[in-house]
């Protein structure tokens, strides 16, 4: 695991993508937006899993719809659906959740590694299995949700 879980405990955001709990360390977050339809743009050619891309603050992030990057079944998007602006290694992205739920800090000792079946289908993806109270919390590694070919690919969308 990486240096966060050194630490006694870590701040979490968590997210919804249903029927599915998420979390991602919150210091990788830059900010949460809501999602309207206004505030997207579309780019031809994009990959599948790329929405388009939106002005914030000046700078032009491209947007991911999680769902289709985690291979998820897509349904309508709920009003309460945001944009949770995160950093990966040296980019801003923004990606696509149905909602917000909680921000919490949990206890590194809460936290265990994907079950090796898991590893085996997303483990790319899954840093580890927080638990807090009757909930498991699928924690993300935003490292690793997008390969560096596509990070490439979403930086080139930004100029």
């Amino acid at each position: 695991m990486t240096d966060l879980w050194r630490r006694p405990r870590i701040q979490l955001i968590v997210f919804s993508l249903e029927p599915f709990e998420f979390a991602v360390p919150i210091e990788q977050v830059w900010r949460v937006e809501p999602l309207t339809d206004q505030t997207l743009t579309r780019v031809p050619r994009a990959p599948s899993f790329v929405e388009g891309v939106i002005n914030v603050r000046g700078q032009v992030i491209p947007v991911v719809d999680l769902k289709k990057r985690l291979d998820l079944p897509t349904t309508e998007r709920p009003p309460k659906a945001r944009l949770l602006i995160v950093e990966i290694g040296e980019q801003r992205v923004a990606l696509i959740v149905d909602r917000i739920s909680d921000i919490l800090w949990l206890p590194t000792d809460r936290i265990e590694p994907p079950p090796p079946m898991v590893a085996q289908i997303s483990g790319v993806f899954v840093m580890g299995v927080g638990k807090e109270q009757d909930r498991l919390l699928i924690i993300l590694d935003l490292r690793k949700v997008l390969t560096l070919a596509e990070q490439q690919e979403l930086r080139e969308m930004e100029t």
